[in-house]
Parts: C-alpha cells; sequence; structure tokens
C-alpha cells in the first residue's frame, strides 16, 4: 500500500510536464481501468491457485513496474509521453490488483465469522499505515532526490512485500476451474449487486482523495498536502480500532450509513476558504469514513459465502471501488477543469449522498439485511 499511495504525488510529474486536470484523471484512471478489467480474470485466479501464489506474482509486477518509469523523462512534453504513461500505467494497475484482491482474501480465510469487521478492520490499519506514509515518502524524496529517486523507492517498498509474503503459508490452495461458479453469476446475485453499486461511489470519493488533493493544495499554495493524508490514515486507523467491534456486535448495515456521511461532510469541509487546518480537517473525517465504510462493506459482500466463491466476492467488491475510482478520475478531473475545486468535490459530496439512498431503499425492501 505504502508504494501504490506514493503514486498519489505521480500528477505533480504530469503538471511539470504540462499536464492538465484532465491530463491527471485520464492517466491515473488508467490504473483503475486495468484493475477493473482484469478483474474476472484475478479473481477467479486467486480462487484456482490460491492466495499466496496470485499475491507473490502481484508483488512481482509491482516491484519491476515502478522501475520502467524512469524511462520517462520531465523534460518532455506530456504529448510526448502519453501512451507510453498508460501502457506502464495499465500494467503497474493489473499487478496491485492482483495483490489487493490476493491479500483481503487472505484475511478473510483466516478471520473467523463473528469478527469479521474487527479482523477486516484490524488488518487493514497495516494498509492505512501505507496508505498515509505513501504520500510522505513520495514527497520527501521528491524535494530532495527527484522523480527519479521517487521510483526507485516506490520500487523498493513493494520489494519488501514480496520478501514477507515469502513468510506465509497458503490459507487456500484452490479448487480446479472447472468446478468453480462462474465470476459472472457471483456478480449477478441481489446482495452483490448492491454491494457493488456502493463499493463504486466509495470508490469515486477514493479518486477525489488519491488523485486531487496534492494539486488541490498546490494550486492554493498549501505546503504540506501530505498532512491530508497522514491525518487521513491516522483517523481511519483509529476509527478501527474502535469501530469493528462495533459493527460486529450491532451489524455492519447501521454503520455504514454514519460513515457514508462522514465521509461527505470530511469532503464539504474542503468548499470554504481552502487553508492547511481544513486540509487536516478534512482528513480527519474523511479518514474516519474510510476507516469504517471499507471494512463494513467487505464484511457485508463476504458474510456467508463459500470459501469457493471469496476471491471473486472480493473480487466483486475491490473491482468496483476500482471502477469508481476510475470513472471518478476522469469525471472529476473534467469537471475540476470546466468548474474548478468546488465542483469537483460538490460532485463527490453528490455521489456519496447518491449512496446513501440506494442503502436505505435496499434496507426497507430488504436486499440488504438490518443484522448481521
Amino acid at each position: 500500500m505504502a508504494s501504490y499511495a506514493s503514486f498519489f504525488s505521480f500528477p505533480l510529474f504530469v503538471t511539470r510536464c504540462g499536464g492538465t486536470k484532465a491530463d491527471i484523471g485520464i492517466l491515473m484512471g488508467a490504473f483503475s481501468l486495468a484493475s477493473v478489467l482484469c478483474r474476472p480474470w484475478v479473481s477467479t485466479m486467486i480462487d484456482a491457485f490460491g492466495r499466496k501464489k496470485s499475491f507473490t506474482l502481484g508483488s512481482i509486477l509491482m516491484t519491476i513496474i515502478p522501475l520502467t518509469y524512469l524511462s520517462l523523462s520531465s523534460d518532455q512534453t506530456i504529448s510526448q509521453l502519453y501512451l507510453k504513461i498508460l501502457a506502464i500505467r495499465i500494467i503497474h494497475g493489473i499487478g496491485f490488483a492482483i495483490c489487493f484482491t490476493a491479500a483481503f482474501t487472505f484475511a478473510v480465510d483466516i478471520i473467523p465469522e463473528n469478527r469479521l469487521n474487527e479482523g477486516i478492520g484490524i488488518f487493514g490499519i497495516s494498509g492505512l499505515t501505507g496508505l498515509g506514509a505513501g504520500p510522505f515518502i513520495a514527497e520527501t524524496v521528491i524535494d530532495t532526490l527527484g522523480f527519479p529517486a521517487f521510483f526507485i523507492t516506490s520500487s523498493a517498498l513493494a520489494s519488501l512485500a514480496l520478501i514477507f509474503n515469502g513468510l506465509l503459508e497458503e490459507s487456500y490452495p484452490g479448487i480446479p476451474l472447472t468446478s468453480q461458479v462462474s465470476f459472472f453469476k457471483v456478480v449477478a446475485r441481489k446482495k452483490n449487486i448492491i454491494v457493488a453499486v456502493l463499493a463504486f461511489l466509495f470508490g469515486v470519493a477514493l479518486a477525489a482523495s488519491g488523485n486531487f488533493i496534492f494539486p488541490y493544495a498546490a494550486e492554493y499554495n498549501l505546503a504540506g498536502g501530505f498532512l491530508y493524508y497522514a491525518f487521513y490514515s491516522g483517523s481511519a486507523i483509529a476509527s478501527r480500532l474502535r469501530g469493528g467491534t462495533m459493527a460486529d456486535r450491532l451489524g455492519e448495515s447501521r454503520i455504514i450509513p454514519y460513515a457514508i456521511t462522514l465521509t461527505a461532510v470530511g469532503f464539504l469541509s474542503l468548499l470554504p476558504q481552502p487553508t492547511c487546518k481544513t486540509l487536516i480537517i478534512s482528513g480527519l473525517l474523511t479518514g474516519c469514513g474510510h476507516g469504517l465504510l471499507y471494512p463494513c462493506l467487505n464484511s457485508l459482500a463476504v458474510r456467508n459465502e463459500s470459501i469457493q466463491d471469496r476471491g471473486k466476492i472480493t473480487g466483486i467488491f475491490t473491482g468496483s471501488i476500482d471502477a469508481g475510482n476510475l470513472i471518478g478520475s476522469l469525471s472529476l478531473g473534467y469537471i475540476g477543469d470546466l468548474t474548478g475545486f468546488t465542483g469537483l468535490f460538490t460532485s463527490t459530496i453528490l455521489s456519496l449522498l447518491f449512496g446513501l439512498v440506494i442503502f436505505k431503499v435496499s434496507l426497507r425492501i430488504r436486499i440488504i439485511s438490518p443484522l448481521k
């Protein structure tokens, strides 16, 4: 996650080459596009060949691909680099999709059913720590050593994941492809459709925070865009430590509306006059919302599902987030070019409120159970 999150600063490279907000959206979104398009294959692979082998493959890609960014030169214009960046971002996105889906499927395999929210929340703390550390490491390295050193650092971070993965025992060896239920049949279940829609809208919010905070801070001459991510990850960690046991006790369906609302209010705080203080407040609120929403949606997705389908279920959930990240990166980039950051963050808030309405309706018609 630290290797992945370090690339939240990649828009700085794009703008240095003369790119616009729309360029940022497209080039950052290419990463998510690859993750979305490969997800049926990745999810099926994880159920067929096991979690550990799949994570190994993903980690190898995450280690090698950052080094290919070294072939890019900030002295060239964005038009000269566009196709090369797109190709690299696509392969990078596939590697991350494999790692992310395999890791969370592995975690679900070993967490007791009655502590699912707590377990996913605790497991996610390591990722959230990386989410906060990655941008800080990236900004520090870029400011002191430049972009080439940043790309090498990102590769080194991913290589550590590859090394530590070797210490694990496989949680589920997998089953033959011929014995598996089709990925698309699993997607078609009503509960999975609702979870996919909610995860998609959550992904739009992640696109706003992941791709546009650094440019937002730079446009208003706010030093230290990493402050947002530091408080974001800290708040998300704190909420997971307390929120997981509460969600297991009350049911994730009762926590999700509050998590969505917190996230929306966090983006709302960015609309007044921008200051470092508003970055911190927004990071605290959106981080808390993320810290509650991610494990609750994940638990909702995998609860009472067969272990043979967990890779696909996790793939649907994480793939929908990536799809939201992709569409969010593209659409918010264009909205930002037309209306500025006020319109960009207002659109993000509206997407979250739409998700809240969908969730409330699904509870009412019993597609989603109000209980665990």
